[in-house]
């Protein structure tokens, strides 16, 4: 019998992290675990190829290169190593109304006058009837109604806001990426489907796990990566688990991949149907399609004929159906395990936060470590800033649903008229009341993102700030037409997405059929 690692023994330096579990959140952790501790740490990762991961293709938010930058990853390596393409927003289809559209764009809206920000100048020009949609002051907006994308560096001083933008990748292919950076900073594979979990006696702690060869793997901390089953949290350490289907009913999903066609969109689609929705996710190699629905009300079946019917490309693999329960585990940190990714809870990916929450737990996670060991009070800590951080975007994704206009469906009017969050329903009526958001410095979605799904799903102000009132009447016309005005004349500038990313970072042959 071969022995990998020691147990849970005090250590002397280097601390021992065992990683259960590869796939996105497997080896992000590795990732960014092998390239910042350094010697400190002496770091493995258990998967088995017997276990497949959920693998569809990802969206996310412009936090993902903070991630990838910090580990000094070179752009258009991982762009072609992963398929990928850019993403400057979320277009929004059906969700205030059948016929309805909007986007959640990244950056700057419009753009605000000493204190104000630029809604509540909007509010009074659309009470006048003299503004236009959000949208067309919103430069990522115009940008990607063209399928246009470059990166652009404004000069000190430039009155034209960034383009902040994320990206579409092949999930698989992001973390093939990842496992060869993190072996390259020392990180240990081992191949292995874990049969057995051994425990401290003196203390409940994990102490090695035992592979289907007898292998052992030992550690001080585990980190579980296993996805939804949750084998060392749940299974081994019955965390417990926070069930959120009573706001979010949605408990299936159905993922297929399709034919690449143009133009490349630089956005990801979420369309709305009568029992949930359908994502859209561009690659350089294929679409990502899948459809997110409850299985109250649409059986599966039928929810993979939709998902198929409703394609813009050949498929090029059979439907492959999920299913999932949303929200969290009530601890993600027990004893010396730490729950990341699925393991910790699942939130549905219609505002592509499932990578953000993995990075984030790193985060938190290398706050604390290599330091052993974990007091009481920090782990207490670490699950209370989780909770706080997957209850906010919690509720901005029940906004989506609650703020719905398709009346005479019965999935969304239960929706529309079910109890919400006490913290929800009291950022709904304060903005309905007063145009007023405050979203936390801790919370992922700020102004800019709550303003935007607020008013593109209906949710109009009764008065807006009477300092807009300031401004008078022909300024106000002068400030939005110009607004427009240099948004549109500066994304007339910009390439189109598919011709910018051949010419940046073309995908790698030998991957484009992986």
């Amino acid at each position: 019998m071969a022995s990998v690692k020691i147990g849970t023994m005090e250590p002397q330096a280097p601390i021992t992290i065992t990683i259960v579990g590869g796939g996105t959140a497997g080896w992000m952790t590795a990732a960014a675990l092998g390239r910042f501790l350094g010697k400190q740490a002496s770091i493995t990762l258990v998967e088995s190829d017997d276990i497949g991961t959920v693998g569809v293709g990802e969206a996310t938010i412009p936090h993902i290169k903070i991630f990838n930058d910090a580990l000094g990853i070179d752009e258009a390596e991982f762009v072609a190593a992963t398929g990928a393409t850019y993403k400057l927003g979320i277009a929004f289809e059906g969700w205030g109304a059948p016929d309805d559209a909007y986007v959640h764009a990244f950056g700057q809206v419009g753009r605000g006058i000493g204190l104000l920000p630029f809604h509540q100048f909007w509010l009074r020009g659309r009470n006048l009837g003299v503004a236009k949609p959000l949208g067309h002051y919103i430069l990522n907006t115009i940008v990607l109604a063209g399928n246009r994308f470059a990166h652009v560096e404004r000069e000190p001083g430039n009155p034209l806001p960034p383009i902040p933008y994320a990206f579409h990748f092949d999930a698989g292919l992001y973390a093939r990426f990842l496992r060869g950076f993190a072996e390259r900073h020392g990180v240990t594979r081992v191949e292995g489907k874990i049969v057995a979990v051994s425990r401290d006696p003196s203390n409940g702690d994990i102490a090695a796990l035992t592979l289907a060869d007898g292998t052992q793997v030992g550690g001080h901390l585990f980190i579980d990566c296993s996805g939804f089953r949750g084998l060392l949290i749940e299974q081994e350490l019955e965390a417990g688990f926070e069930d959120w289907t009573r706001w979010l009913p949605c408990d299936r999903a159905c993922a297929v991949p399709s034919e690449s066609t143009d133009p490349l969109t630089p956005y990801t689609r979420a369309m709305a149907h009568p029992a949930g929705w359908q994502w859209r996710i561009p690659l350089q190699h294929r679409t990502g399609n899948g459809i997110v629905y409850s299985s109250a009300f649409l059986d599966d079946q039928r929810a993979a004929d939709r998902l198929v019917a409703n394609l813009d490309g050949r498929p090029l693999a059979d439907p492959r159906t999920l299913r999932f329960t949303t929200g969290r585990r009530a601890r993600a940190w027990v004893r010396n395990v730490v729950a990341i990714g699925l393991s910790a809870g699942f939130i549905e990916p219609l505002e592509s936060t499932s990578i953000h929450l993995i990075q984030t737990a790193i985060n938190r996670l290398l706050e604390l470590v290599p330091r052993w060991p974990i007091h009481a009070g920090a782990r207490d800590d670490y699950n209370a800033r989780t909770a706080r951080e997957m209850e906010a975007v919690r509720d901005f994704i029940i906004l989506h649903y609650h703020a719905n206009g398709r009346t005479g469906e019965p999935f969304w009017d239960g929706l529309r008229t079910m109890p919400i969050p006490d913290s929800l329903a009291h950022r709904i009526e304060l903005f309905r009341s007063d145009a007023a958001i405050f979203p936390g410095n801790d919370e992922l979605f700020d102004q800019r993102g709550w303003v935007q799904v607020l008013i593109g799903q209906g949710v109009v102000p009764e008065r807006y700030h009477p300092i807009a009132d300031e401004l008078p009447e022909s300024e106000l016309r002068r400030f939005l037409d110009l607004t427009e005005q240099a948004y549109v004349q500066d994304a007339s500038r910009i390439p189109d997405h598919r011709a910018y990313v051949q010419k940046f970072a073309p995908m790698r042959r030998e991957e484009e059929t992986a």
